[in-house]
Parts: structure tokens; C-alpha cells; sequence
């Protein structure tokens, strides 16, 4: 419980998370999907827009959702922020009023012609103060080809212009959904190619919910962890267990904002501790009148290895460093790379727990104890029957478990192998398919452009084979 007579509140115990606060991290929609950007809020951030650098700080305090665009002042570019109303307004008019004419683009030609306004025109008008959208609507008045134009091409015309002279920046709220939508657009192979309803179909089947155990094995950037904790709300724990020494990346969790409570249910142990404590239970059953004593210590300050915040999963292009000395985060950008961090903050402003920690003896007590009650495995570079052997053992009977792996045929030989050891029951594989469709007035039909792949989930539930 937080001290009555703390002067600074916790900024990841923000009292509304709907409005964005300083340390908090955010997702830039730029364009309308055109660039995405992972970024952490402030005083100091900024984010480079064409070849103009905008301050972050008037996105402090503002709920997500909120739509803002670039202009251009005195002291240079700013973001300011807009009705989202406004956005699609001259769509909605041509809407309410259908045209009464025929028109269509066959007499238009393309010869550089139609547009008088000249670029030193639109410098000037922006050293005398005008605005994104006074300049668009400077542009529409001096073409003498927009007016013969179907009301569409019209649109089309606009939100070219608009993107160009005013861009616009949408606030979100990084969730499960966003986050892995915002990966799988830009950057799939950094997580493994799972898609927003495989990931939803990976929780469901494994019946991740309130008060569940989640044994989790993430070779994909910890999109899965994330998830798993956001579902779990901080009710019980989920453990991210490794093969060897060195625990896998799990950077992508310090993008949800979660709170010290959520960030204290995400632990991580080698599944050398968690299988040696699966022996000495059986050893314990087998023999009771002899105990066994072992001692199992943990450093939760030598496990805590996950980053304070990076965007995105390092892979020798993007390295987000820690200074000692300064107590500053440094960010090399990559300026190819779309997922990436534009904020130079302090530590003052993000210190909070950090998920990720060891596993208690305690907590795993627990779970020798009681088994995990559900399993995940997203690890396409494991042997899948090799990891299944050696991680069904920590499940409680009647648990249910999911594997996603990015082909078919090694979830198939797993299937085959589970089959023959008659170690589980219910064992199905799915390929989930999605359809996304573009819904607007007369224009409704499937996007041209979809993902036909969505990779495979291995499910069952585990039984006693003895």
C-alpha cells in the first residue's frame, strides 16, 4: 500500500490509465497505418515526421484515442491536437448528399499541368502562418482538374495532400491486440509471424483466465507473456521458463504499461529449477519417511534482466543502452526501421518494478505442489516433442495445453509422438484463417491485401499415463 504521504505518485499507478502520463508508453498511428511507433512519454521525447521534429510532450495527459496534427510555428513544428470529428467530414457531406451527375476520370490527364500553386507559393504561405489545412484547401482551389473528379478521386486527392502537408498522429493504447497488429504489419519474424486471432486463439484454448497458473515457454519477444499477464490481471502468476542459463528476451512486456502488481505475477526460472523441484515431489511420495532437504536460493536482482523499456525485440540493429552514470536511456535508431523508440527519458520518470524477476522457492513450492494449470509454447526454433517431454510433466492432470509453431509438420510429429506415449487426450491442430474486410458506404468488400497464413496451435490436455 502506497505511503499517505507520498508527494509523487506512482506513474504506472496512474489512477485513470486512459489518459496517457508521463513514463507511460504509447503507440503512434501515423497516417493511418502508414508508420507505426512504439514510444515511451516525456518532456524530453520526440518524433521525426518527414523531415520535421515534434516534441511528445503535449500528448502528456490526453486520453488515448486522441488525434493530433503536425503545424508549423514560430519555434518551428508542433503537434497539435484535433477533433477526430473533423477527420473524413467532407466524405460524411458527399455521403448525406449522393451527386446527381455521372462523373468519372477518362478526360483527366496527368501532365503536371492542372495544379498553378508553385512550391515558393506554398513556402510562402507557410512563413506567413498557414496552416496544414489552409494549404490544402489553397491547393484544391488552384486545380483545375478537381472539380472534374468523382467525389472519390476527390477524397483520394485530399487525404494525399493531407498526409503530405498535415500529417496527423493517432494516440493508442498498447494492448495484446495492438501491439502484435502493430508487429505483424512491420515486423512479423520478430514475433515468430503470430497473428492477433492466432494469439487470442492460443489464450483461449489453453484457458488462460483469473487465478490461473500459466507455465509459458516465449522465444517470440514476449508478445505472449504479455498477453498471458494482461489476462491474468495480476491474480496469479505467470512463469516464463527457459532452456539453459540465459532467459529469453521478453522485451515487448515493458510496452503494456502494466502496474508494480501485474509486473510482480510475471516471473521467470529455468526449467532446471522447475524440473529438479518435479523430482524431489516424486522423491517425497516415493520415500516419506526420508526427506529430502534442498535449498533453492534466488536473487531476484541478478534475474531481473529485462530492459526498462525497448520497442521492439534487438536484433543488433536497435540497442537501447542504460548509462550509470547519467541514469539516461540511450536509443541508437535504426532510420529504416518503423517500430522504434523516439524518447530519451529519465529514470526518474519510468522507475517502477520490473517484470520478469526470479521465481520465489516459495511460488515454486507451489507449483511442485499443485502442477501449473495451463501450458503455452511459442518457440519455433525448439524441438517441439524434445520441449513437450520435458514441460508436461509440470502440468496438473486435466490441464490443457497449446503449442504454436509457425509450420505444420512439426506439431504433427509431436502429435504422432504424443499419441504413441498416450501422454495426452483431445489432441487437435488448428489453423486459424482470417478475413479482414473494408467496410464503408457502397465500398464494403475483403481487403486486397491479407495475410493467408496464420501458422498452427497443437492443443490437448494432459493425462496420467501411468
Amino acid at each position: 500500500m502506497a505511503e499517505s504521504g507520498s508527494s509523487k505518485a506512482d506513474p504506472l499507478q496512474n489512477p485513470n490509465p486512459r489518459i496517457t502520463w508521463e513514463g507511460c508508453s504509447v503507440l503512434l498511428d501515423i497516417n493511418d497505418g502508414d508508420r507505426l511507433v512504439f514510444a515511451r512519454l516525456s518532456p524530453s521525447s520526440t518524433l521525426k515526421i518527414g523531415n520535421k521534429k515534434c516534441s511528445l510532450r503535449p500528448l502528456i495527459g490526453c486520453p488515448f484515442g486522441s488525434l493530433f496534427q503536425v503545424e508549423t510555428g514560430s519555434k518551428g513544428p508542433y503537434l497539435l491536437r484535433v477533433s477526430a470529428t473533423t477527420q473524413g467530414n467532407h466524405l460524411k457531406e458527399q455521403e448525406d448528399s449522393p451527386p446527381k451527375d455521372n462523373k468519372d476520370n477518362r478526360a483527366l490527364l496527368d501532365n503536371n499541368t492542372a495544379q498553378s500553386l508553385s512550391g515558393e507559393d506554398i513556402d510562402s504561405l507557410r512563413r506567413e502562418g498557414a496552416t496544414g489545412d489552409q494549404i490544402i484547401e489553397a491547393l484544391i482551389a488552384n486545380s483545375s482538374t478537381f472539380g472534374n473528379k468523382t467525389l472519390f478521386s476527390q477524397e483520394k486527392y485530399r487525404l494525399k495532400k493531407q498526409k503530405k502537408y498535415a500529417p496527423r498522429v493517432l494516440l493508442r493504447r498498447p494492448f495484446a491486440r495492438s501491439i502484435c497488429e502493430a508487429y505483424f504489419k512491420k515486423h512479423p519474424a520478430r514475433i515468430g509471424f503470430l497473428r492477433v486471432d492466432t494469439l487470442s486463439l492460443l489464450l483461449s484454448i489453453a484457458n488462460v483466465g483469473a487465478y490461473s497458473d500459466v507455465l509459458v515457454v516465449d522465444m517470440v519477444g514476449g508478445i505472449v507473456t504479455g498477453a498471458v499477464a494482461e489476462r491474468l490481471g495480476g491474480t496469479s502468476y505467470v512463469c516464463n521458463t527457459y532452456f539453459g542459463i540465459t532467459p529469453y528476451p521478453m522485451d515487448i512486456v515493458g510496452i503494456f504499461n502494466f502496474n508494480n502488481e501485474i509486473c510482480d505475477r510475471i516471473v521467470q526460472s529455468p526449467l532446471a529449477d522447475l524440473c529438479f523441484a518435479q523430482k524431489e515431489n516424486v522423491q517425497h511420495s516415493i520415500f516419506p519417511l526420508k526427506p529430502c532437504s534442498v535449498e533453492i536460493q534466488s536473487n531476484a536482482n541478478e534475474a531481473s534482466l529485462s530492459s526498462e523499456f525497448v520497442s521492439s525485440i534487438s536484433d543488433g540493429k536497435n540497442v537501447q543502452e542504460e548509462n550509470p552514470t547519467d541514469g539516461k536511456i540511450v536509443q541508437e535508431e535504426n532510420p529504416t526501421d518503423d517500430l522504434c523508440v523516439s524518447s530519451v527519458g529519465s529514470r526518474e520518470s519510468s522507475k517502477s518494478a520490473k517484470p520478469g524477476r526470479r521465481a520465489s522457492p516459495g511460488v515454486i513450492k507451489l507449483w511442485k505442489e499443485n502442477g501449473f494449470s495451463s501450458l503455452i509454447i511459442a518457440a519455433p526454433e525448439l524441438d517441439m516433442w524434445s520441449a513437450v517431454q520435458e514441460l508436461l510433466p509440470l502440468l496438473s492432470y486435466s490441464a490443457p495445453f497449446a503449442i504454436y509453431h509457425q509450420y505444420l509438420q512439426p506439431l504433427a510429429t509431436c502429435m504422432h509422438k504424443l499419441q504413441a506415449e498416450k501422454m495426452a487426450i483431445g489432441l487437435q491442430i488448428s489453423e486459424p484463417w482470417l478475413r479482414e474486410y473494408q467496410v464503408l458506404p457502397c465500398r464494403t468488400h475483403p481487403c486486397m491485401q491479407m495475410s493467408a497464413f496464420g501458422g498452427y496451435i497443437l492443443s490437448g490436455i494432459r493425462i496420467c499415463s501411468s
